[in-house]
Parts: structure tokens; C-alpha cells; sequence
């Protein structure tokens, strides 16, 4: 047994190298990574951590530091799903979802990351083994971008050896966005997989009428046409659209996922460890998409996210997001160029390991 003696708290606000926007959360100029480090009373330490576009950061740390260290101090750090379970029930009558996902994400990938270190596995093998690679996509937060720049960012994409790529969808009309779309198909080809996110910024109606316009230029999914809650509305748009449609970014629990998986007629789940309770919340998910027969995706922190999918026999495909967390890690994202698959990390732990000195000038106080 090992007991939790200290948990430590630490809020990094990280400028972007270039200023990003999407439809419906605007420009993006920073984003924060709240990181979690819980000692043990053998010596041991576990680093977990989320991330934001820039907003809610300090909330995040203050609730941890405030509400959950409590209900850490003294547990068994080996027993993670019954820490998971007491974190949430602890505070969800004042924070179900929201904040409360967050900040439960970076403890519970704190704990995963010592159960793996203490198992001397790395998390992939730990969490099933499946493979050690998957499938990889580049997606740019790049609403804002020049059709020329779009064209440059994506075209980098496939320099890297990427076979997929996603962009953002949501200009002032829907002519431009089919015209950015057709630029891009033309550059990458027919062979590489295409995607596209609105970003939540349409109607259904205006979403069905999109997805119709699309599909000539064979893409793979529509990712959050509307608003993640209107389950009734994602169905409609897949059906009457025929095009596929992807979400779940924006959703905090397990019953948000069965929902969307239910009613919502989702075929491209992509729960976000940072946002949904940590890896105890994704694998729930991705367990639940084994049970209707869907593959499982992902959104952003392509750096632990690349060892979850690849545990998973139903893995879809992971997505490389703009928000460059891994470049302040020991180990970047590695793609295989041949084949443009991402690699997971085979040391022991969660495979994310921090460079503080690179993370220490964007340290602030919270």
C-alpha cells in the first residue's frame, strides 16, 4: 500500500506561436496546462496535467487545490477507480461536468501515471496493448488562415508523412467554406483522409445543407456541426445529410457519450482525457463505443492520447492538435513518415514527461 502524502499544484500559461481562431470560441492566443504531481509515502511521484484554450486555467488549479487535494491525502494511491469515484461524487453537486472533469483529469493521469511506473509498463501495454501505433491526423486551428496559408499549413502536414489531415469550417458564408474545401482536396490528392469541424457554429439546417455540399469531395466527417447537446439535432444532420458526423469534445460524462452514441447517431466519438475525468473517464468511454460497435477517436493532447487509442482494438484516429503541449515534453509526437501513423512512448508511465526548464518562464501563480 502506498498513501497519498502530498499532492502539488502547479498553473503554466503558455503563448501560442501564432494567434488561432475557430468559429466559435474566436481567436486563441494562449493556452494553460494545469499539472498535478502526487507524491506517495514510498518515495514515488506521478505527474499528470489538462490543458484550456486560455480561459479557466486558475479555476482549474484552485479547485483541485481546494476541494480534491482533500479527498487525496491519505488514499490508496493504487485503488485509481475508487479515487476516480470519490473525486466525483465528492463535488458534483457544486461541479458535474465543467470544471470538475478537468480538474479530476489531471489527478486521475497523476495516479495512472504512477500505477503504470509502478507496473513498469508503458501505458498502451498497461491498458490493453492493441498495437503500438495509429492511425494520425494534422488539425489546425486555422479559420483565420489566407486560403494560401491553408493551403502551406496542410501541405506541411503531409511533408511530415501524414495521410489525413482536418480544417476549420465556419467563414461568413458557406460558398467560402466549400471553396477552401475543394482547395485542399485538390492539394492533397484523393488519397489522403479528409476531415472538417464547424466548431459547433451552425444550425442543424444549415448544417444538413453543408454536409449535402460536401460530399462530393469524399470527406470523412463533419466534426461538431452544432451544438453538442442536441443529440435529436446530430441525428438528423447524419441522416439527412449522409455524411458521417463526429463529437464529444465538448461532453464531460459518460452519460453525455451514451447519449450522443444513443440517440445522436455519432459515428466518430472523441472523448478528450483532459476533459472527461482523466484516463479513467476515456477509457469508460472508449469502452462504451466497443459496445456500439464504433470506433474510438480523439481530440487534442496527442502526446498521452497516442497510448490510449493504441490500447484499444477499436481505435480510430487521433487527432494533432495546434495547441503545441508536446513540444514542452521530452517527447514530441513521433509520426512514422512511411506509413503516417503516430508512435506511442514505450517507457514506463504515462509517457509524457515534462521539460520544465522549456515549461519554467510560463509558470504563474494562481
Amino acid at each position: 500500500m502506498a498513501l497519498i502524502k502530498e499532492v502539488i499544484i502547479e498553473y503554466y500559461r503558455i503563448p501560442l506561436p501564432e494567434i488561432m481562431e475557430d468559429a466559435k470560441h474566436g481567436l486563441h492566443t494562449h493556452f494553460e496546462v494545469p499539472i498535478v504531481k502526487i507524491k506517495t509515502d514510498d518515495g514515488r511521484e506521478g505527474v499528470g496535467y489538462t490543458y484550456t484554450g486560455g480561459f479557466g486555467g486558475k479555476a482549474i488549479c484552485s479547485l483541485i487545490a481546494n476541494e480534491l487535494t482533500d479527498i487525496l491525502i491519505g488514499k490508496d494511491a493504487s485503488c485509481v477507480e475508487s479515487i476516480w469515484d470519490k473525486m466525483n461524487w465528492g463535488i458534483h453537486y457544486v461541479a458535474r461536468g465543467g470544471l470538475a472533469s478537468f480538474a479530476i483529469a489531471a489527478c486521475d493521469i497523476a495516479l495512472w501515471d504512477l500505477r503504470a511506473k509502478k507496473a513498469g509498463e508503458p501505458l498502451y501495454k498497461l491498458l490493453g496493448g492493441a498495437s503500438n501505433r495509429v492511425k494520425c491526423y494534422g488539425g489546425a486551428i486555422d479559420l483565420n488562415f489566407s486560403l494560401e496559408k491553408l493551403l502551406n499549413n496542410n501541405q506541411k502536414y503531409l511533408d511530415m508523412g501524414l495521410k489525413a489531415v482536418k480544417i476549420k469550417l465556419g467563414q461568413k458564408t458557406l460558398a467560402e467554406d466549400v471553396k477552401r474545401v475543394a482547395a485542399v482536396r485538390q492539394l492533397i490528392g484523393p488519397d489522403v483522409t479528409f476531415m472538417v469541424d464547424a466548431n459547433m457554429s451552425w444550425s442543424v439546417e444549415k448544417a444538413i445543407k453543408a454536409g449535402r455540399e460536401f460530399l462530393k469531395y469524399d470527406i470523412l466527417f463533419l466534426e461538431e456541426p452544432t451544438i453538442p447537446e442536441d443529440y435529436a439535432g446530430y441525428a438528423r444532420i447524419a441522416e439527412e445529410s449522409g455524411m458521417a458526423v463526429a463529437g464529444g469534445e465538448n461532453l464531460r460524462t459518460l452519460t453525455e457519450f451514451q447519449h450522443m452514441l444513443q440517440y445522436g447517431h455519432v459515428d466518430f466519438p472523441q472523448p478528450d482525457a483532459s476533459n472527461v475525468g482523466g484516463i479513467t473517464g476515456w477509457l469508460k468511454v472508449a469502452h462504451l463505443t466497443q459496445a456500439y460497435n464504433v470506433s474510438v477517436s480523439t481530440h487534442g493532447m496527442q502526446e498521452l492520447h497516442v497510448s490510449l487509442l493504441a490500447a484499444m482494438p477499436n481505435a480510430g484516429y487521433l487527432e494533432m492538435h495546434s495547441f503545441p503541449i508536446d513540444q514542452y515534453t521530452t517527447r514530441p509526437l513521433v509520426i512514422d513518415k512511411e506509413t503516417g501513423m503516430a508512435i506511442a512512448p514505450e517507457v514506463p508511465g504515462i509517457g509524457v514527461t515534462f521539460d520544465w526548464d522549456k515549461l519554467a518562464p510560463h509558470k504563474q501563480d494562481f
